[in-house]
C-alpha cells in the first residue's frame, strides 16, 4: 500500500466517522469524532479532489459520506434506522436535512451536482425525501483511492495503449494539436479534432502520442455503439463526461465505416465538452462546436525508406529500394514484415536472394488490399511463353511492365512529380474480340512483376443510386493503393462507356462517374487495366488519357497454330495431334483453351492419349454453344 493510498483511507475514515457521530447525535446517542488528520504535503485526498471536481457544497460532501458510510461501515445501517421514524435502515434526503449541518434544498434538484453527475442514485420510494439513496460504485472506488472504469461504460469505450514512435511527418500532427489543446486550456473551449484518412493510417497513433504529450489517458467509441434514442444517448454521454473529469480522459470516437452522416454522433459533439478526437476515412461536419481536421497518409517514400533500413539494418539497400518502390505500407506492417522475415533467416543478417523474396512476398500480403465484395483476386499463372500474340503487342506489354518497376525511379528519384501529378498514374486498355488475350496478358504481367492482380465486380461496382458508383470506386482504388495491386475492369465498356449528351440528371450523373473515374485512373500508383470487346463504344477524352491501348486481333493461322502447340500440359498424353491441321479451326484462344479442356475429359473417360478424334468432338460441341456451324474445310484431313 503506498503512502498516499493509506494516508487516504485513513483521512476517508475520519470523515465517515464524523458523518457518524452527526447520525448518532441526530438519534439522541453520544459518540464523539475523531479530529481529520492532515495528507501528507503536496497530496490531496480523493474525496477533496472530487469535491472541486464536482463544485460540491459542504451539505452536498457530507451526503456523499453519508452513502459512502452504508458501503464501509457497517455502523450505519443501525444508526439510520434509529435516526428515522420510518425506521428505514438506508440513508434518504429526509434523514440528511435534519441530521447534517448547512443543509439546503438545491442538493436534491436535478441539476445539482449529487444527481446531474450521478454521485448517488435514487432509490423508488412514496417520495423524493424518503427515497433511499446509495453511492454510485464508480464513486466508492473513487474515494477509496481504487478507481476503475465504469462498469457501464466498460460495454462501449475501451482503452488504447501507448504505441510506437511516430514518423516526423506524423509527429508534426501529434505536436500541432497538443500545442493547439494547450492554448485552448486557458479558455475550455476545446476543439474538437478530426483525423481523416484511410483505415491503414496511424490516426489512432496519432491520438495516442497526443494524449502522451499532454498526460492524458485515451479511450475508443465506436461510433456505431451511441444510442440512437435521446434518453439513452444523454446517459451515457454523462457517464462519459464524469469519467472525463474522474480520470483526465480522451474520446476517440471512431466513425470509420460510416457511410452517411450520423445523428447521434452529431448530437454528441454538439452537448458535450470536453476533449475529442473523430476518426474518418472523410471529414465530416460541420459541428456545433469548432473542430481542426488533419488529414493523415500514410509515412511518405524517405519515411518508408527509413523504416525499412531500421527494421531490416545495413546493407539492404537494394531490398529497401524494391520494396518501397512497389509498396506503400504503414508502420506497423513494415515492422511486421520485416520481423516475420527475420525469424524465418534465423537472424542472418545479410539478405540473400530467398529472403528478398520472401520480403517482397510478405510485403504484398499486408498490402493486400480487402476488395473481396468487389472484386476476385486472381492467381496468375500464365507466363510470357503462354502468351501467343503478335510481337507488337508483346512488346507494348514488355514496356508496360517496365514502366512499373521504374516508376520510383523516374517520378521520385528523377523528380518528375515537381512537374505536375496528374496523367502519372499507369493505365492501359486492352481491346480486342472475346478470347483473343486480354485477361492472360494481364495475368501475365502480374506474374512478371510478382504484383497481386483484381478482377472488378462490375455488378457490384456500378450502382443506381446517385452518389453510390463513385464510392464504391473510391473504395476499390483506396484498397488497392497500398500494394499498387494490378486492377482488372473486364470489359469496361458497361461502365466507362461514352459520355452523353445532358438531358435529364441521370446523364448528368452518369458523365460525373466517368469524369470520377478519369482522375482516379490518373492518380493510381498501381496498373489499372481496362479490356473491352467494344473499343468504339468508349469515350475519346478517355482514351486519351490512358497511357498504353494494346490491340488484341483475331488470332491468324499460324498463332492459332502455335496455340495449339502450348495449350496441353507436358503432363498431358497426347497422340497424333496436328498442330497445323487443329489451326484451321476459326476460333481465337479462349475457345481453343475450352476446346482442349473438354477434349481431355473425353480422352481422360476412355483412358486414352488425347487424338484428334476427341478433339473434334470437343470442337462440335463448342462450335454448337457458339451457335456456329463447323465447316468441312475446318476439319479437312483431321481423321
Amino acid at each position: 500500500m503506498t503512502e498516499w493510498t493509506q494516508a487516504n483511507q485513513t483521512y476517508l475514515a475520519a470523515h465517515v466517522a464524523r458523518i457518524r457521530a452527526r447520525l448518532a447525535a441526530h438519534a439522541g446517542q453520544e459518540e464523539t469524532a475523531p479530529p481529520i488528520p492532515p495528507m501528507p504535503d503536496g497530496a490531496t485526498a480523493a474525496l477533496d479532489r472530487l469535491v472541486a471536481l464536482f463544485d460540491l457544497s459542504p451539505f452536498e460532501r457530507d451526503v456523499l459520506l453519508l452513502c459512502a458510510g452504508m458501503e464501509l461501515d457497517g455502523r450505519f445501517p443501525d444508526l439510520c434506522a434509529a435516526a428515522q421514524p420510518s425506521g428505514r435502515p438506508q440513508p434518504t434526503f429526509s434523514l440528511a436535512l435534519a441530521a447534517l449541518p448547512a443543509a439546503h434544498w438545491s442538493a436534491l434538484t436535478p441539476d445539482g451536482p449529487l444527481r446531474q453527475w450521478q454521485l448517488i442514485e435514487i432509490d423508488g420510494g412514496p417520495t423524493l425525501t424518503h427515497s433511499a439513496l446509495r453511492l454510485d460504485e464508480r464513486i466508492l472506488h473513487e474515494l477509496t483511492g481504487a478507481p476503475a472504469l465504469d462498469e457501464r461504460l466498460a460495454h462501449f469505450v475501451y482503452p488504447l495503449p501507448a504505441t510506437a514512435d511516430l514518423v516526423p511527418s506524423h509527429q508534426a500532427i501529434a505536436h500541432t494539436i497538443s500545442q493547439t489543446w494547450l492554448q485552448a486550456a486557458q479558455s475550455g473551449d476545446f476543439p474538437i479534432v478530426q483525423l481523416c484518412g484511410a483505415p491503414d493510417t496511424p490516426r489512432a497513433e496519432i491520438a495516442t502520442a497526443v494524449c502522451a504529450q499532454l498526460g492524458l489517458r485515451l479511450y475508443r467509441l465506436p461510433v456505431t455503439l451511441l444510442p440512437t434514442a435521446a434518453a439513452d444517448l444523454a446517459k451515457l454521454r454523462r457517464l462519459w463526461q464524469r469519467e472525463a473529469l474522474l480520470a483526465d480522459c480522451v474520446l476517440l470516437l471512431d466513425g470509420d465505416g460510416l457511410d452517411r452522416p450520423n445523428d447521434a454522433l452529431a448530437q454528441w459533439l454538439a452537448q458535450s465538452w470536453g476533449l475529442f478526437f473523430v476518426l474518418g476515412e472523410a471529414r465530416r461536419g460541420p459541428w456545433a462546436r469548432p473542430s481542426l481536421t488533419f488529414d493523415v497518409a500514410l509515412p511518405n517514400t524517405a519515411e518508408q525508406r527509413a523504416l525499412w533500413r531500421e527494421a531490416l539494418g545495413d546493407g539492404e539497400e537494394t531490398a529497401v529500394d524494391q520494396l518501397v518502390a512497389q509498396f506503400n505500407l504503414s508502420q506497423t506492417m513494415i515492422q511486421s514484415v520485416a520481423l516475420n522475415a527475420r525469424a524465418q533467416a534465423n537472424g542472418r543478417a545479410a539478405v540473400p536472394a530467398a529472403l528478398e523474396r520472401q520480403l517482397w512476398q510478405a510485403s504484398r500480403q499486408q498490402a493486400r488490399p480487402r476488395l473481396d465484395d468487389m472484386a476476385q483476386r486472381i492467381d496468375p499463372a500464365a507466363a510470357w511463353d503462354d502468351l501467343i500474340i503478335p510481337a507488337t503487342q508483346t512488346e507494348i506489354l514488355h514496356e508496360m511492365a517496365l514502366h512499373v518497376r521504374q516508376r520510383s525511379r523516374v517520378y521520385e528519384t528523377w523528380d518528375f512529380y515537381s512537374k505536375g501529378r496528374r496523367g502519372l498514374g499507369i493505365s492501359a486498355l486492352f481491346a480486342g474480340p472475346s478470347g483473343t488475350g486480354k485477361t492472360m496478358a494481364a495475368e501475365v504481367l502480374a506474374n512478371a512483376l510478382q504484383l497481386d492482380l483484381y478482377r472488378i465486380d462490375l455488378s457490384a461496382v456500378v450502382s443506381k443510386y446517385i452518389g453510390e458508383t463513385e464510392k464504391n470506386l473510391r473504395r476499390v482504388f483506396d484498397a488497392a493503393e497500398a500494394g499498387g495491386a494490378i486492377l482488372l475492369f473486364d470489359e469496361a465498356d458497361a461502365l466507362f462507356g461514352k459520355r452523353s449528351d445532358v438531358k435529364d440528371s441521370h446523364d448528368r450523373h452518369a458523365n460525373i462517374e466517368v469524369s470520377y473515374l478519369l482522375q482516379r485512373m490518373e492518380a493510381y500508383r498501381g496498373l489499372a487495366i481496362l479490356t473491352t470487346n467494344l473499343k468504339e463504344a468508349l469515350d475519346s477524352a478517355f482514351l486519351r488519357r490512358l497511357r498504353f491501348v494494346v490491340d488484341f486481333p483475331f488470332p491468324t493461322a499460324v498463332e492459332r497454330a502455335a496455340i495449339w502447340q502450348h495449350i496441353f500440359p507436358a503432363a498431358t498424353p497426347t497422340t497424333g495431334l496436328d498442330a497445323a491441321r487443329l489451326a484451321q479451326l476459326n476460333v481465337p484462344g479462349g475457345n481453343i483453351r475450352n476446346i482442349a479442356l473438354y477434349a481431355a475429359f473425353l480422352a481422360a473417360e476412355a483412358d486414352e492419349p488425347v487424338g484428334m478424334g476427341h478433339i473434334l468432338h470437343a470442337a462440335r460441341r463448342e462450335y454448337a454453344k457458339l451457335q456456329r456451324k463447323l465447316a468441312s474445310s475446318e476439319t479437312e484431313g483431321w481423321l
